[in-house]
Formats: C-alpha cells, structure tokens, sequence
C-alpha cells in the first residue's frame, strides 16, 4: 500500500514538472514577440534604417523604399508617412490631439481596432454618417518627456480598459507636426508604427504581443 501510495506521489510530481516545463517564461515570451516582429518586417519587405541615417535625411523614411527606423530607446520601428501641417509640440505645452488609428496584433496576426474607415448608411434616401468619432486625448510635454490620457472618443478606452495612451503612441511627437488643416493642402501627421509590449496598451504589456499602428495626429486646440 506504501509502495503504491508513493508511486503515485512520483507521479503526480512527474505531471506537475511537465506541466511547469510547457509554461512560457517571461524571456520565452518576449522572444516569440521578437520573432514575431521580425517575420512582420521581412513579409512586408520592410527596410530597417538607423537613427544616423535618419537623421541624415532631416527625420524623414523614405515611402518609395519602405523605410522604417528603429528607435533604440523606445524599441519601436516608425515610418513617417506624412509630417503635418502646423508644428511640434512645444517645450511645456499641454494639448488636445485627435487620433484616428488601426490596431493590429502582429503575434495572432489580427484587426484589433479602427476607427479611421468612414461608415455610412442610406435610410429612406438620406445618408447617414456612422463613422466613429476620432478618440481624443490630452497630451503633455516636459523636456523629452510626453504624456497621455485618452479623455474622449472610446475606442481604445473601451477595448482596452485604460484612458493611458501607450507610450509608443507618443514616440512620433518628436519628429512629426501637430497642426489643424487651414488651407487646401494642408495634411495632418500620419505615421506607421511597430510598437513592443514594453510600449504598447496594458493588454500588450500584460500578454506580451507586439502591434502594428497606423495613427493620424491633428491639433483640436
């Protein structure tokens, strides 16, 4: 009776190792997230440039050559699709921006959110304008430092349960305009965005998943 007692303790010990050995460590995670980022980059052919040559190219990627530069600090890959009308964000200035985005999880290879695509519906010959309203936040710099609180539009606060704008959203304001259209040709800031867990919304931090963004930044205030 011992003798089986104690086998099945070993055993139940062997099952319980096995166990712990199929979960994924903190460090496993991260390089399935590094795997899966790299995979994103070469499947869309996707050219990886330095800050220097950033730099020497007045802070521009190029479209033509699918250009995204890494930004050692941050982790996160940018390609400025377009500057922006108006100018940086100032030294100490506290603002209101309006975002329209896409989400994307690059490890499930999912459409999380969007709320840059118009909706409309015709009812009894009348057009209807569904499109979801731009998610709004206020955004604060001190020195090299931003930060963000989603105050309106839900988007992200409803799908992610936070009103924190993920660091990796505020990268590009160092580099892009934040302006309101006056003129015909004047365009708001686009950029394309590879964004690490370490950057991202507190669902990417918490699963540890890398996202792909597509964000316009326009001034409300």
């Amino acid at each position: 009776m011992k003798k089986t007692y104690s086998l099945l303790i070993l055993l139940c010990g062997i099952l319980l190792l096995a166990s712990c050995n199929k979960g994924e460590t903190y460090s496993d995670l991260k390089d399935a997230e590094r795997e899966a980022i790299n995979k994103y980059i070469s499947k869309n052919s996707i050219k990886v440039i330095n800050e220097t040559q950033f730099a020497s190219q007045d802070e521009t990627t190029s479209l033509t050559n699918n250009e995204y530069v890494y930004l050692s600090k941050s982790g996160v890959y940018m390609q400025i699709v377009r500057k922006g009308c108006g100018s940086k964000v100032k030294d100490g200035e506290s603002l209101e921006i309006l975002c329209r985005f896409s989400e994307y999880n690059i490890k499930k290879d999912e459409l999380l959110l969007r709320n840059d695509v118009p909706y409309y519906v015709m009812i009894s010959n009348v057009t209807y304008d569904y499109s979801s309203a731009p998610d709004k936040m206020t955004v604060e710099r001190i020195g090299n430092s931003y930060t963000g609180t989603f105050v309106s539009g839900s988007t992200m606060y409803n799908h992610h349960g936070s009103a924190a704008v993920p660091a990796g959203w505020l990268v590009p304001l160092n580099y892009v305009n934040v302006g309101r259209p006056q003129n015909d040709d004047d365009e708001v800031a686009k950029v394309r965005l590879i964004v690490p867990h370490s950057q991202g919304t507190v669902d990417a931090s918490s699963s540890v998943y890398p996202c792909y963004y597509e964000i316009t930044y326009e001034r409300d205030n």
